[in-house]
């Protein structure tokens, strides 16, 4: 197996990539209740920012890789807590400012560990990206452009602006990823399984939680993790990685089935945990690191992801990835 940095796709049998990554989407006001209750006897709650897109790229930045945001965001202050956070953590952010509003959403901590989210999302700012928002250049220079399931369900604009990335990705030779992260407010499974079908057989690698995997498949509950990633791969990707949560990870790289063990962790908050796994794999691939090691790497980010509340605040970085004194254990 290659030990070499992610390369080109084969449609533009590129070599070596040289850039970070690149990735484009919706990112969202996030309201937290600071009570275990309901929402309406919330005595106060916290305002941070989420999206799966930016999550990743957050992630990639703080562990020393380049990455690049692509969004549009309202002409209004919850907008600009968007970017500054971004470029807080040093991510370069391609804003195109909307007079639609930045969406918001809200999560209430029902119980000690169930959460419920409701999203103000309806007409935003980020449902009206479009291609000409993506700058010639920025996808074709790109180490990678990571893209999710979310986007296309967002509208037409964001649909197309997904497939015009990904076309672009392709004919420059350019890696590209894909997260399913499929969202049952956004659209039902089988309004989704098509979409997420084409984003596949587009990617070089994939990334999907068991039951996104099964979706996409339009498979039942009792398909395994092995048959899941080897059903994925015959879409067209080389790496297929199923995401499972507590039971770690199964990953078909190159034909070869390799599971990783979750890292053991109290969880306060799991949101974020996937888009933290990515990241850890994606920045390990994007720096030459094996496809194994960019496994461990994204087990332990993955876990560290769940320790704090938040969508992205406990992404680590590189001097950080010992702290929870993870082993090097890849069971094949």
């Amino acid at each position: 197996m290659t030990g070499g940095p992610v390369t080109g796709s084969a449609a533009g049998g590129g070599g070596p990539s040289g850039g970070g990554l690149v990735t484009l989407g919706e990112t969202l006001g996030l309201l937290v209740a600071d009570d275990v209750g309901p929402l309406s006897l919330a005595s106060g709650m916290k305002l941070s920012m989420g999206g799966a897109e930016s999550n990743v790229a957050i992630g990639v930045s703080r562990l020393g890789v380049p990455a690049t945001w692509i969004g549009r965001l309202g002409r209004d202050p919850i907008g600009d807590l968007v970017e500054r956070h971004l470029l807080g953590e040093r991510v370069r952010a391609i804003v195109h400012r909307d007079d639609a509003p930045t969406a918001i959403m809200l999560r209430e901590r029902r119980t000690g560990s169930v959460q419920n989210v409701t999203y103000y999302r309806h007409g935003s700012a980020g449902s009206h990206l479009q291609p000409s928002d993506v700058p010639e250049g920025v996808v074709e220079e790109a180490g990678v452009l990571h893209l999710t399931g979310i986007t296309p369900a967002l509208g037409e604009g964001p649909a197309a602006t997904v497939r015009a990335a990904l076309r672009r990705a392709r004919a420059a030779g350019v890696p590209v990823s894909v997260d399913l992260n499929y969202r049952s407010r956004l659209w039902d499974p089988a309004t989704a399984a098509p979409v997420f079908r084409e984003l596949v057989a587009g990617a070089d690698m994939a990334f999907a939680g068991d039951d996104e995997a099964r979706i996409a498949l339009e498979l039942d509950d009792r398909t395994g993790p092995e048959k899941l990633a080897t059903a994925l791969a015959e879409l067209g990707p080389r790496e297929v990685v199923i995401k499972r949560g507590r039971h770690g990870a199964t990953a078909l790289i190159d034909g070869e089935l390799i599971d990783v063990p979750a890292v053991p962790v109290q969880v306060v908050d799991s949101v974020g945990a996937g888009d933290a796994f990515v990241a850890g794999y994606l920045a390990c691939r994007l720096t030459g690191r094996s496809p194994e090691e960019g496994l461990r790497t994204a087990a332990v980010t993955g876990a560290l992801a769940v320790t704090v509340p938040g969508d992205w605040e406990a992404s680590p970085r590189p001097h950080e990835l010992d702290l929870l004194g993870a082993g090097d254990d890849v069971q094949r």
